[in-house]
């Protein structure tokens, strides 16, 4: 198996940072610093930042995990913050290894989905595959039909230099609308108000392709439910098992 693989497969990170990992030196596999490409066997055994982590065949032992979370605003998605911020890993406080799959902003709130399953996290950031994502946003200004037009079709954001995809906007209040996305800018929700001169006041996430954040407590977490997964990687186009 890749290393890259095992790292995602057993809990460590995904794929994506699991590389970032073995080009910075950080990995070993029977306590040799190993390269992109290295493989891992059923009796080889890998450190993490000089930790021992697992033996090759430890991935047949892991549990699958997906869950979903109600994120507070706050906590952070990366396991160090400048501020000092609680990570959402440390919140919840699982004995078993999850992470992210992807992120949500300190200043957001909303669903976020954890879990130990490394083709789960790759194929949900891989944005050219449009997964939807909704959210919704409450601005510091009435909207108007010229606003939601704006959203739908596109705004080019000069800072990121890029457009965005079209995407489905509809008002729900005065200063309230839902927003699906199908892609994954750095802040683009808030870019994208800027841009048409608004601040975002709150930003809450309430769906991730078929799976809602519906009935979920702020704070709390659940299981997804066997149909709910199935879906979930219907709609990837990925197996179960990874």
């Amino acid at each position: 198996m890749r290393l890259n693989k095992f790292l995602a497969s057993i809990g460590v990170c995904s794929r994506r940072e699991a590389d970032k990992a073995i080009e910075a030196g950080r990995v070993m596999i029977n306590r040799q610093v190993v390269e992109l490409g290295a493989t891992v066997g059923d009796e080889d055994l890998v450190s993490f930042d000089g930790r021992y982590i697992g033996m090759g065949k430890d991935v047949e032992k892991i549990k699958p995990i997906i869950i979903a979370f109600n994120k507070p605003e706050g906590l952070v998605c990366t396991t160090s913050d400048n501020d000092g911020a609680m990570n959402v890993v440390d919140y919840i406080g699982m004995k078993e290894r999850i992470y992210p799959v992807g992120r949500l902003d300190k200043d957001s709130s909303g669903l976020l989905l954890l879990t130990n399953q490394g083709s789960l996290t790759n194929s949900l950031l891989r944005a050219a595959n449009y997964h939807e994502k909704e959210y919704i946003v409450k601005v510091n200004k009435d909207i108007d039909d010229a606003f939601i037009n704006k959203m739908a079709n596109g705004i080019y954001l000069y800072e990121l230099k890029t457009k965005t995809r079209k995407c489905k906007v509809k008002k729900l209040n005065k200063n309230t609308f839902s927003i699906v996305l199908t892609q994954g800018l750095n802040r683009q929700i808030r870019r994208m108000c800027l841009a048409c001169g608004m601040k975002v006041q709150k930003l809450n996430r309430v769906r991730i392709v078929n799976i809602k954040l519906d009935g979920l407590a702020l704070g709390d977490y659940r299981n997804l439910s066997d149909e709910e997964v199935k879906k979930l990687y219907k709609e990837l186009g990925i197996r179960e098992n990874g």
